[in-house]
């Protein structure tokens, strides 16, 4: 059996959740350059990685593509909660437009994916 889309993006948010775990400073980079800020954005991250992967697996392990595209919306739903909070929080145009362009192209890339999986049904 081929793997959904739905499948690799939940397989990519995974490697992106151990990754927020192995190297938490990755969010508070993008939102400021102040060294003194920056750490306060670790816990945020480190936050990221099990939600992260608590939600990847119910997509990869779900019962049937209906279970799956549900763990997939609730996906998409964080990534634009993401977009919402984090956004005011990133310093300067270049961050926010980082924090804005990461945000929504996940949640891009899990609509495409949810839409895509609906067609080959």
């Amino acid at each position: 059996m081929t793997p959904s889309y739905s499948h690799l993006m939940s397989a990519a948010t995974a490697g992106y959740a151990v990754y927020a775990l192995a190297k938490p400073r990755h969010l508070g980079n993008a939102l400021t350059r102040s060294p003194l800020k920056q750490p306060e954005y670790d816990l945020v991250a480190r936050m990221f990685g099990p939600r992260d992967l608590a939600l990847s697996a119910l997509a990869l392990l779900a019962p049937s593509p209906q279970a799956r595209e549900h763990a997939m919306i609730a996906r998409v739903v964080l990534d634009l909660s993401d977009a919402a909070m984090l956004t005011p929080e990133a310093r300067t145009k270049t961050a926010k437009a980082k924090v804005l362009g990461a945000t929504l192209t996940w949640a891009s890339l899990n609509v495409a994916a949810v839409l895509a999986d609906r067609g080959r049904r």
